[in-house]
């Protein structure tokens, strides 16, 4: 079963899309701008990334003298100093084959600790404490111990990430890291939104391993650390 076609521009700022949409229930948010709780996904986001108004309104939410990561920002206003970053690629479902995994069961609240413990080993990319509030989490255990992950963060209208993607290193080499983006992907297909997934750059495996089951490369964009103008209140203090 071939996706549905829904709108691809949401896709262009996503982050705040989902922020706008379906998560808005999270979101932190002073008028064009708005994040995620710092314990679910650490990113902030802009309605409009070229409209001063809501860089301000971006310092109001975060206060002075505060690290904020952001994307997709090209540019940042010249009283806001951009202290890192670097460039993802964004990647849609165009032919994936989706299906459940009976092997694979519903990680909650519980399995938490061993989820941070996997993807920490695993570096798959940021999970924290409240991140599966995002979504649903499937994982594979064997013996009793979670070897493979895969979940659903970002959901901007009619689409939904695939995110947190990792297996013990271990276990490699066995698909069960396709198995649970296919069985992820089929929960997504159910409710009408298509899958679709974020890598960095230079992770070429990984990039080269969801080309291969079915999604198509879209976009690279640049990812930025910035920090707010002015000094905190916590440096102040000191």
């Amino acid at each position: 079963m071939r996706p549905p076609a829904h709108d691809t521009s949401v896709l262009d700022n996503a982050v705040w899309a989902a922020l706008d949409g379906p998560h808005a229930h999270l979101a932190e948010r002073v008028g064009r701008a708005a994040r995620y709780p710092a314990d679910v996904y650490a990113f902030a986001a802009l309605a409009d990334p070229r409209d001063p108004a809501a860089w301000a309104d971006l310092l109001t939410l975060v206060g002075c003298g505060t690290t904020v990561r952001i994307k997709p920002v090209e540019t940042v206003p010249e009283d806001w100093e951009v202290i890192g970053g670097g460039v993802g690629v964004q990647l849609v479902d165009t032919a994936l084959h989706a299906e459940p995994a009976p092997e694979a069961v519903r990680l909650g609240p519980d399995d938490v600790p061993e989820i941070l413990d996997l993807v920490a080993r695993t570096r798959p990319g940021p999970f924290l404490k409240r991140t599966i509030e995002l979504g649903t989490y499937l994982g594979i255990r064997e013996e009793g111990r979670l070897i493979a992950l895969a979940g659903e963060r970002l959901r901007p209208p009619g689409w939904t990430e695939i995110s947190a993607v990792c297996t013990d290193p271990a276990h490699r080499g066995r698909g069960l890291a396709t198995r649970l983006v296919r069985a992820v992907a089929a929960g997504i297909r159910e409710r009408g939104d298509i899958p679709f997934l974020h890598a960095a750059a230079d992770n070429t495996n990984a990039i080269r391993l969801y080309e291969s089951i079915g999604f198509t490369l879209r976009r690279r964009s640049p990812i930025l650390v910035v920090r707010s103008p002015g000094t905190s209140r916590a440096a102040g203090a000191l």
